[in-house]
Order: C-alpha cells, then sequence, then structure tokens
C-alpha cells in the first residue's frame, strides 16, 4: 500500500519554501498553522479539556503538555534526531484513543484499575507530540540553515500562540455545554467519536510505517550531510 503523506499532515511544498525563504515572523506562523491544523494535536487537547472545570485546572494541565512538547521540539530538532513520521503520528493517535478512554472511565470499568496520575500521562504525551513537532520542523528545514536555531524558537513561539487560540474556542464551548441538561449524554457521545477518530488515524498510519516513501530517506540523508560539511 502507497503512503499518503497528507494523513501525517506533512508539510506542503510552500511551507517548506516560507520555511527556508521567510522570516522568523513567517517561521512562527508556520507553527501557529501546524497546531491549528493539527487535527490529532487538536482531539488530544480536547480530550484534556473535557473534565477540567477551573481555569487553575487547565494551566497546570495544559503547562504540562506545553513543557512536555517543547523541550522535546528544542532538543530533538538541533540534534537531527527523528523516527518515521508516521509511526509517531500512529502514537499520537493512541494519546488521542487513551485519553478518550480514561474520559468514559475505561479503566475502572473495563480494565478494573484505577487511571494513571494525570498530569504525568499529559506531560509523557506532550514529549510524544513535540517529537512529532520535531519531525514535521525538520521536514521544513535545513540543518545548514544559518538562522536553523531561531527558527526552532520561532516555530515553537508559533505552536504555542495556536495552542492558546484552539484552546480559548475549545474550552468555551465546553463550558457552555456543560450548562446544559443533556451534556451528559453529550460527553458520552463526543468521547467516544473522538476514540473512534483516534483509531482512525491510527489505522491511517499503518502504509507509511510498514513502506515509507522513498523521498523520506534522501531528504534525511541530504540533511545530514550539509550539516556534517
Amino acid at each position: 500500500m502507497r503512503a499518503v503523506p497528507a494523513w501525517a499532515h506533512a508539510p506542503s511544498d510552500l511551507a517548506k519554501q516560507r520555511m527556508l525563504e521567510g522570516n522568523l515572523f513567517d517561521v512562527a506562523w508556520l507553527g501557529a498553522e501546524h497546531m491549528l491544523t493539527g487535527y490529532d494535536h487538536l482531539l488530544f487537547l480536547l480530550g484534556i479539556l473535557f473534565f477540567l472545570t477551573s481555569w487553575r485546572q487547565i494551566v497546570s494541565f495544559i503547562t504540562a503538555f506545553t513543557i512536555g512538547h517543547t523541550l522535546v521540539l528544542l532538543i530533538a530538532t538541533p540534534l537531527l534526531i527523528r523516527a518515521n513520521p508516521f509511526a509517531i503520528d500512529a502514537v499520537i493517535a493512541f494519546t488521542v484513543v487513551y485519553k478518550a478512554f480514561e474520559n468514559l472511565g475505561g479503566f475502572p470499568r473495563l480494565l478494573r484499575i484505577p487511571a494513571p496520575p494525570l498530569l504525568p500521562m499529559v506531560c509523557l504525551f506532550g514529549l510524544i507530540h513535540g517529537f512529532g513537532l520535531s519531525t514535521r520542523l525538520q521536514d521544513m528545514t535545513l540543518a545548514s540553515d544559518p538562522q536553523f536555531y531561531a527558527k526552532i524558537v520561532a516555530f515553537n513561539v508559533g505552536v504555542e500562540g495556536g495552542q492558546i487560540a484552539a484552546l480559548a474556542v475549545m474550552a468555551g464551548v465546553l463550558h457552555v455545554w456543560r450548562t446544559s441538561p443533556g451534556w451528559p449524554d453529550f460527553a458520552r457521545t463526543a468521547n467516544l467519536l473522538i476514540a473512534a477518530s483516534g483509531i482512525v488515524l491510527m489505522a491511517l498510519q499503518v502504509p507509511g510505517i510498514i513502506a515509507p516513501p522513498a523521498g523520506n530517506v534522501e531528504r534525511i540523508s541530504m540533511q545530514l550531510h550539509r550539516s556534517n560539511s
């Protein structure tokens, strides 16, 4: 089966050109775009927000997630640490399924065990999401770029800005829905759909895991050669 890059929200040729030729504002804008069009990231954030009822809770959990993905993004990208992007996206999709499963009470109901502490799990999943962001950033830039490190920081600033915008909208919508009498049924249905979406996203990565596009191997080799020359 042939891999379909779009399902891994791979960067377009235009995005790569803007990353290489644009200024730091352009790079930050690309980071925001990546977050706002990253359906797997957004689904996971929605899963986190579902049963957080105070801004203090929201800030603490989102901070843990942000620290996780920021650390990996800032460390893995300069060191050119990467893996098959389809495999990474499959794991990110699994985090979506995990959070929905937890929201539905799957651990005590089906597994007969308490759910793992949420805050450490969110931080751990932030590391995984950060690895996905780092891989996408490496797909859009070259280590020989004189602004390589500045662009990493700018991209992360954009990601955080996009994340804040998405969180504000989702938190506002959920706050309104919580006051409606149909909230319990809505919450159950929504989390079932989130879980199903995560499973579909995982399945869509299988072709790319089994047979990675040849162009990725060539691009990585070129990048490593330029960084070592």
